[in-house]
């Protein structure tokens, strides 16, 4: 995607703000009896972070999220944005689910057109937009498409570039990649990470992928089985301009990946 057309979506407002959780603890009703999904944990993410969450399966990483987006609100403690507590959904915090949830009666064009014709943005501005971020992901020929036309990935595909069309100031990922085949998936990373590095968004990005969060991330967090803890909060220290395929052989790039992947075995 050029500067150029990064330059083309809407800046979204409060960029700057800094996101907290204030011994936040979640539980939530199970089959017959009360589960601790959150253990109470605090975190500060400065504005500007990428950071990644790995954890074991059922550790409590989407609940986290929801709480983020605000979609669930805290049995303990507060979730915070630039001070102000999360108290419900915000298009300043835009979510790409693990799984599609695309509006079968719109176009795959239309998909990504929304949230900009929401906000007043003009046709062929919004147009524009859906079409850089298309190219993007791979899917300017099929514009025209319904969505039940694309495949499981395509479709994933098309909700990253709707999130993105929004420019949010926050992105909450909760493994956006996980459908697309290796190929795909390795060029997403990289066009998300430019696209972070571009856009001024913090993003926290959840994956079961060790290496992808030690690609992606300025910051690795790892949570215990449940009910999740952070055990292991660790800046990544390579420069940010300076992620390809050659730092995933060096031998620092490995021995952080097997660092975190450790805590992981030992939360």
């Amino acid at each position: 995607m050029s500067t150029a057309a990064l330059d083309a979506r809407p800046r979204a407002a409060g960029a700057d703000h800094a996101i907290e959780l204030h011994g936040v603890a979640h539980r939530y009703r199970g089959r017959g009896a009360e589960v601790q999904a959150l253990a109470p944990l605090s975190l500060r993410i400065e504005p500007g972070e990428f950071v990644a969450l790995v954890g074991p399966s059922g550790c409590g990483k989407t609940t986290l999220l929801q709480l983020l987006a605000g979609f669930l609100r805290p049995t303990e403690g507060r979730v915070t944005v630039g001070g102000r507590e999360v108290t419900g959904p915000s298009p300043a915090r835009g979510v790409v689910f693990q799984h599609p949830n695309l509006y079968p009666w719109m176009t795959v064009r239309g998909n990504v057109e929304l949230g900009p014709r929401l906000r007043g943005v003009g046709r062929a501005q919004r147009r524009r937009i859906a079409d850089a971020l298309l190219a993007l992901v791979g899917l300017a020929e099929f514009a025209e498409a319904a969505p039940y036309e694309l495949s499981g990935g395509m479709q994933q595909r098309c909700q990253i570039a709707r999130v993105l069309a929004n420019e949010p100031a926050i992105m909450l990922l909760d493994e956006p990649f996980g459908a697309l085949d290796a190929i795909t998936r390795d060029r997403m990373q990289d066009e998300l990470h430019r696209i972070w590095l571009g856009s001024g968004t913090t993003a926290l990005f959840i994956t079961h992928s060790v290496e992808e969060a030690v690609y992606l991330g300025t910051r690795v967090l790892v949570m215990s089985p449940r009910p999740g803890r952070i055990v292991l909060d660790e800046p990544v220290p390579f420069p940010a301009d300076g992620r390809d395929a050659a730092l995933r052989a060096s031998p620092a790039f490995v021995a952080l990946r097997e660092r975190v992947a450790a805590a992981i075995g030992s939360g």
